[in-house]
């Protein structure tokens, strides 16, 4: 089942960043996203427990989705697509046109997993400034 985040999913949200190699955001972090758009980040449940999550943010004009991980003890079931799918249509919903996302340029499976769902590479040149 795919659901809205809650708070007590944290823990279990962490764990599984944590498992997949993906950085946890901190609570202080999502306070912040989750006061803006809540609705578009997603756990997937197997009764209680998070076997895989996405993290959605929408600015208005673009959607980004951000720190999809999946239990890796869980993976090759579908549960990533599942939470992408849902993530589509929960932007479309908002009149989102556009869907961003980022992969590292070795992560090939990565980059094969989103060419799957439709994602296409961009030229586009990444700049960043910690603040």
């Amino acid at each position: 089942m795919i659901r809205s985040f809650r708070w007590d999913d944290y823990d279990a949200v962490a764990a599984v960043w944590a498992a997949a190699a993906r950085e946890v955001v901190p609570r202080a972090e999502l306070e912040l996203k989750l006061a803006r758009d809540p609705e578009l980040f997603l756990v997937a449940v197997d009764g209680e427990r998070v076997t895989g999550v996405v993290l959605g943010t929408w600015d208005g004009r673009r959607g980004w989705i951000l720190r999809l991980a999946v239990d890796p003890a869980r993976r090759r079931e579908g549960i990533a697509t599942a939470l992408v799918r849902e993530l589509e249509g929960r932007f479309r919903a908002l009149g989102c046109p556009r869907i961003n996302l980022l992969v590292m340029p070795e992560n090939e499976a990565g980059l094969r997993f989103w060419q799957e769902l439709g994602y296409l590479p961009m030229p586009d040149v990444l700049c960043t400034k910690p603040l």
